[in-house]
């Protein structure tokens, strides 16, 4: 069989025609592969298995709510992220901060001295945030200035250094100074949104990378984002119009069985009821999901990719019948909630208040019974929360994410394979592949562009001008 969809009247040249690729797995690295290569004149199929697009960052109908499976940002400095949100015409969907402003809420404080807040001033690094964290009334004077003095020592770490992936962040930070409080009330209530990890678990050559490059980088680095509408309309439906536009045939409910090379140099692809013939792949799944899929050979230890743990999310639901509360989101310490954010308006609901609670590195709620997370979560938000105490809750649900990301423990950086393989054709796209970033968004979209720049070299293919272009240092 062919190897893409028909490109429309004047869309593709002869040339251009002569070569296809086969996309699988339909999240932002699948998708984002899917649109460079189109973009460079490819004839491309994009397979994914669900019924619809964005992997794990997609939404839900729940009686008239459409909810989230879980609450997403982005940050400023996620730079390809923010190329895909133009590239599928919905970054005024997903506006970021004018200037970062983070509400801290200590439950251990007495009311009306709980809240603290970690925001930026319009000075150049790293004077943006002195005077916040000056002020930050969750630290002792002696641990705002240990803080000050760790942030230096960090920034003058070279990410380039490949011991940086063996050590942990949390020894880091205790050999610099750094004591439980400061962990807590800075580095984990930062690092634990981004990394889905504690300081102890984690990589320091991640953690270095996550906080030089946003809170160190450039003032405005760690202004946050995130969508005021449901995922699945920026993740399905604006990308599904994308890739119609550029021409590429997408099919969700089809799930590939088989990946194997062709004698003549090209590949086929196998899912229920058909059979692909093309001249590249790119696997843009979960790391165990690639596994299964590569054919022998195409990487040298290919069960290193079952060594890569994975972290889970869990996220809170709450419908109250009333507003509750008056800002958009907050993080809280002194508490088992970590952030809570408004989905009213996002939800489509049209009475009432409904806030989700994210709670990452949650490997010890992910499986508990939802009568017990009720149990745990609503007297939380009560003393969080004044103005739930008199509402009337009107729905209470959860939503697991059992391996929402890569962990990103100490040496997990020698797993993470980059995007060819040793199967001429072959590419790995996905968050989990070595981006130098944690398994976020951007790492995603990262991922699909360095496969479709490695799948265009080989096919010939200029790179289309309009893709997501790496800052030199990257």
């Amino acid at each position: 069989m062919s190897d893409g969809a028909r490109p429309a009247p004047g869309q593709r040249t002869p040339e251009s025609a002569a070569r296809g690729a086969v996309v699988i797995g339909g999240g932002l690295a699948g998708i984002t592969a899917a649109l460079a290569l189109a973009d460079a004149g490819v004839r491309v199929t994009l397979l994914e298995g669900r019924p619809r697009l964005g992997g794990l960052a997609f939404s839900f109908q729940r009686g008239e709510l459409t909810v989230d499976n879980g609450q997403h940002v982005y940050l400023r400095c996620c730079t390809a992220y923010r190329w895909f949100l133009d590239r599928i015409e919905g970054a005024a969907l997903a506006p970021l901060q004018d200037r970062l402003d983070v509400p801290v809420v200590d439950l251990a404080k007495p009311e009306g001295r709980r809240l603290g807040r970690l925001r930026r001033d319009p000075l150049p690094v790293p004077l943006h945030l002195g005077r916040s964290l000056a002020a930050y009334p969750h630290l002792s004077l002696a641990e705002r200035a240990s803080v000050g003095r760790a942030a230096l020592a960090l920034k003058g770490l070279d990410l380039a250094d490949p011991t940086l992936d063996t050590q942990d962040f949390g020894s880091w930070l205790a050999a610099h100074g750094q004591s439980a409080r400061a962990i807590e009330a800075l580095w984990d209530l930062v690092g634990v949104a981004t990394l889905n990890a504690v300081a102890g678990d984690c990589s320091l050559g991640l953690a270095a990378m996550v906080f030089k490059t946003g809170l160190l980088s450039d003032p405005g680095a760690a202004d946050i984002g995130w969508a005021h509408v449901p995922l699945g309309e920026l993740h399905d439906r604006l990308a599904r119009r994308a890739l119609d536009s550029a021409g590429v045939r997408t099919e969700v409910r089809s799930r590939v069985t088989s990946v194997s090379a062709m004698e003549n140099g090209g590949w086929r692809v196998e899912v229920p009821g058909e059979r692909i013939e093309t001249d590249a792949v790119v696997l843009a799944v979960p790391q165990r999901e690639a596994y299964e899929l590569l054919p022998p050979g195409a990487l040298d230890a290919p069960e290193r990719l079952l060594e890569i743990g994975t972290a889970p999310i869990l996220n809170v639901h709450v419908v109250y019948d009333r507003k509750v509360l008056a800002r958009p989101f907050f993080a809280a310490l002194g508490t088992p909630v970590q952030w809570v954010f408004d989905r009213t308006h996002a939800s489509g609901l049209r009475s009432g208040q409904y806030l989700a609670l994210s709670q990452s590195a949650a490997q010890d709620d992910i499986d508990l019974p939802v009568a017990e997370l009720r149990a745990r979560y609503i007297p939380e938000l009560e003393k969080l929360v004044p103005g739930t105490r008199a509402a009337v809750i009107e729905d209470f649900f959860v939503t697991r994410e059992r391996t929402a990301t890569f962990a990103p423990t100490p040496g997990v950086g020698r797993l993470r394979p980059g995007a060819r393989t040793k199967a001429s054709g072959l590419y790995l796209a996905g968050a989990w592949t070595a981006t130098g970033w944690p398994a976020t968004m951007e790492s995603a979209v990262r991922s699909g562009v360095s496969a479709a720049d490695a799948a265009l070299r080989a096919l010939g293919r200029p790179r289309p001008s309009r893709l997501f272009a790496f800052e030199e240092a990257a």
